[in-house]
């Protein structure tokens, strides 16, 4: 993938896609506001969140253990994966051993960060997914653009299209109703619901002393998926468990809000373990870390982990309103997505090495966060880390020597503030400067630059006696 800005250009330039982005985008949150607003005590809901996640994170080790444990005892088996790689051989060879092709998902974040999918293809099993916005994407040949709504950049004729295109049981004359979107989508998927003898799924949450797995959605296709087949693999992040089902409650009250502003999921499915004659008589549970152990190990960054994937970050960034998902070249776009990839894919990439500066820094991200992550903290943070582990310009060294320099000396900043404001006729125009020279023209390829004042405010306060001593102290 490109750097965000490189990515980010074609996709600002698109303005079907940025009308369907800003209309999700707005309704989402409109709607979230509502559902927040109704509950008098949510400042403390997203603290208790914020705190079980870090109590959990501090302890995670012992929760692991006391996971596996408890899956086991429930007949469970629990696999361990290092990163993508490991995960996708296990969950390939748990397939294989069961003689299927074909698999049907849940809808999975983890799945999609370690391209399950297309591993699964390389070895001739086919994956279907059975969200309906993931359905879409996947007939279309489309990545993700959203956590909740992954084709929140298709609007309904595109939809329309995809499955006369591409569904081979789409009924002819399909319009771009939604009624008749969805009844189309449910025919499809119901042959391979009570056909398919393997299920993949995601974990929401693990409940650690019980060994019980969460899933929510809103559709009713995870209930399908995680009751119907013969055998179910879970692929979870190490990062999504809660101690117990008290604090499992807090979730449950503030995901669905955050989400889908609904008070609570339509269908909240719990297992644990297997039960003769009652769902899947074997179940697979794959704890993924793959990098997630790295970033555990930052100070600062470590608060990602508190995710609970709601995307309310999204759905108030003014960034991802007019780039869209796309721009991040990572399963999760957005503010999370701007903290989380570069640290458990790391800053090596060309797109992971410019995510942290996909962003305004506004701090709409935290304040809607139901854990209280300070995405801003993070981003900056970041920023930081791969400003000193990239290359650096041949001149940086020597400018940010000279700006030291010169702030060290109220005498030579003064001096410099009446250079700057002397110069503002010379290098700039109705108050903006379109171009800068030299390495600065990288501030300017993407915005003007302000002009500097015509006085500091040193030299207005010198001027006036202190604002005329703030007005004779009223």
């Amino acid at each position: 993938m490109p750097s965000f800005p490189s990515a980010a250009r074609a996709a600002v330039a698109d303005t079907r896609l940025r009308g369907n982005l800003a209309h999700a985008t707005s309704t989402i949150r409109g709607r979230r506001a509502d559902a927040v607003a109704e509950l008098d005590d949510w400042a403390a809901l997203r603290e208790s969140g914020k705190q079980i996640k870090d109590h959990v994170l501090a302890n995670l080790g012992h929760y692991l253990r006391m996971l596996e444990e408890r899956v086991t005892a429930a007949g469970g088996t629990v696999h361990w994966a290092r990163d993508a790689d490991e995960a996708n051989r296990i969950v390939i060879g748990l397939v294989k051993a069961t003689g299927e092709t074909e698999v049907v998902k849940v809808k999975s974040m983890a799945t999609q960060e370690i391209g399950l999918n297309e591993a699964l293809a390389e070895q001739g099993v086919t994956a279907y997914e059975t969200d309906l916005a993931e359905l879409i994407v996947q007939l279309g040949d489309d990545r993700p653009s959203h956590i909740l709504v992954p084709a929140i950049h298709r609007n309904r004729s595109d939809i329309r299209d995809i499955f006369l295109r591409s569904m081979p049981d789409a009924p002819e004359g399909l319009s771009d109703s939604p009624a008749e979107l969805a009844e189309a989508s449910r025919r499809h998927l119901r042959a391979k619901f009570l056909s398919a003898k393997v299920a993949v799924s995601g974990v929401n949450f693990a409940v650690a002393d019980t060994g019980t797995l969460v899933v929510l959605e809103s559709e009713g296709n995870g209930r399908m998926c995680l009751t119907l087949p013969e055998t179910l693999i879970s692929v979870m992040g190490v990062e999504k468990l809660v101690p117990s089902w008290r604090d499992l409650e807090v979730f449950l009250q503030s995901l669905p809000r955050s989400s889908t502003a609904e008070r609570m999921n339509p269908y909240t499915s719990a297992w644990t373990g297997v039960t003769p004659g009652d769902g899947p008589g074997e179940f697979h549970l794959v704890l993924l870390d793959n990098g997630r152990t790295a970033t555990l190990a930052d100070e600062v960054g470590r608060q990602a982990l508190r995710c609970i994937r709601c995307s309310a970050c999204l759905n108030v960034c003014p960034v991802y309103a007019r780039a869209g998902g796309h721009a991040y070249g990572s399963p999760y776009p957005g503010p999370i997505g701007a903290i989380l990839s570069p640290q458990i894919r790391g800053i090596g990439s060309e797109v992971d090495a410019s995510l942290p500066f996909a962003s305004s820094l506004c701090g709409a991200c935290y304040e809607v966060c139901p854990v209280a992550i300070d995405i801003p903290e993070v981003l900056v943070h970041l920023r930081a880390r791969a400003v000193e582990s990239g290359p650096r310009h041949p001149l940086e060294r020597t400018a940010m020597n000279a700006a030291g320099w010169t702030l060290r000396s109220p005498t030579r900043l003064a001096l410099a503030q009446r250079a700057a404001s002397a110069s503002r006729r010379l290098v700039g125009r109705r108050g903006r400067i379109r171009r800068l020279p030299g390495p600065l023209k990288a501030w300017t390829d993407t915005r003007d630059a302000p002009v500097p004042p015509p006085e500091s405010f040193r030299a207005w306060w010198a001027r006036t006696d202190g604002g005329r001593t703030e007005e004779r102290d009223k």
